[in-house]
């Protein structure tokens, strides 16, 4: 049988970061309620010239430079931060990165969840014709109203990964435990640059989600709890993932201390909430973090709002640690330019309306940037 999966990956950022403690001291709350209680050190903000288009190309651009696009007959954008009603997000990455004209393109949308919809789509693929490979790129950033609840959970980042037939990274297992439910507890309406939500609702509803999907997981044959050796999860904050595990092992009657690893949460802390790409971000932080993954079955728990549950499982492959790039990411987030608060404050609330021409200042030291609107239509360049 031929096993498919994760054969490489790589994540981008933003140009500026947030220091949390910043942000707490302005809303005068000791900074433990950001730090402890919701699990996140700070967040990762967009430049005027960056967007999902630039971060999802500065995150599959490393992958299209080491594999080349032979093969790569699919590209697959998962994001809730569109930049367009009808044209994909996909499409622009696709001109950015020179890929050939003999490829679909598809953005794909349900919130958190879209990278796990685009992974497992990625795989039909493969399994259909083991010869091709597809790009997935999930990118979002997370937005959400000055001085509400969900401010210090916002986030920006994009996880590239290359789905092919015979994985060097993380081989995804068959089967998939699902769970869907019409529930109002987060969404963004057309006319809305930052998200409505109903945290308790929100944290119900995954919870729930988590539940349901794994006794789906269950009754198709899914690995029994004790055959799984870590778990990640996405993560809204990274709080959310100790509370998974919580009910995970209540309605299992499992122990599971010693499976959610603290490097899940390395890259989220510092990424905010990135949602599609949220619990990609936490699986690069686990292959990165910790050296005794070779033959590790980890489960892994998609959610998005609204709400769609999905609970996999996947094996890593011997020799995963010769494909990473150790201090890739750590690199990055270092990089970033701190942003103080009356100027994360101004930078949030600019708009652009579509129907007037702009031009963005040249800030983003990424290797693609948005350039401006021309005609109602959006300009991306390369920065060198």
């Amino acid at each position: 049988m031929t096993t498919i999966g994760i054969d490489d990956m790589a994540l981008a950022t933003a140009h500026h970061v947030v220091d949390l403690a910043d942000l707490a001291a302005a809303a005068g709350v000791d900074p433990a309620k950001y730090r402890v209680g919701l699990g996140q050190d700070r967040f990762a903000f967009p430049a005027p010239d960056e967007d999902v288009v630039t971060m999802g190309a500065a995150a599959a651009l490393p992958i299209v430079e080491r594999h080349g696009a032979a093969g790569i007959r699919t590209l697959l954008f998962a994001t809730e931060s569109g930049v367009d009603q009808s044209k994909s997000a996909g499409l622009f990455v696709h001109g950015l990165l020179g890929l050939p004209p003999q490829m679909r393109v598809v953005e794909l949308k349900q919130a958190c969840y879209g990278g796990t919809a685009a992974l497992q789509a990625a795989i039909g693929i493969v399994s259909r014709n083991p010869s091709e490979r597809v790009l997935v790129v999930a990118s979002d950033v997370a937005r959400y109203e000055l001085d509400s609840p969900g401010e210090p959970t916002q986030g920006a980042g994009a996880v590239a990964m290359l789905v092919a037939a015979d994985p060097r990274l993380v081989e995804i297992e068959p089967v998939s435990g699902l769970s869907s439910a019409h529930v109002d507890d987060f969404w963004r309406p057309n006319d809305s640059s930052t998200a409505v939500v109903d945290g308790a609702l929100s944290m119900s509803a995954y919870l729930s989600a988590l539940t349901s999907a794994w006794d789906d997981f269950a009754a198709h044959g899914g690995a029994g709890i004790d055959e799984i050796d870590r778990f990640a999860f996405h993560q809204p904050f990274t709080k959310m993932a100790r509370k998974a595990l919580r009910r995970l092992a209540t309605h299992t009657g499992a122990a599971l201390d010693d499976v959610l690893q603290e490097a899940t949460f390395a890259y989220n802390r510092e990424l905010g909430n990135t949602y599609a790409a949220s619990l990609y971000a936490g699986i690069a932080a686990l292959l990165d973090g910790d050296d005794d993954l070779a033959d590790r079955r980890i489960g892994l728990f998609s959610y998005g709002s609204g709400a769609v549950g999905e609970l996999f499982t996947g094996v890593v492959r011997p020799g995963y640690d010769r494909v990473l790039r150790p201090g890739a990411v750590p690199d990055a987030l270092a990089a970033r330019v701190p942003l103080g608060l009356a100027e994360y404050r101004a930078l949030h609330a600019v708009q652009h309306p579509s129907d007037v021409d702009l031009t963005t200042p040249s800030v983003t030291k990424a290797p693609f940037r948005f350039a401006g609107l021309r005609g109602r239509a959006r300009q991306y360049e390369r920065t060198a």
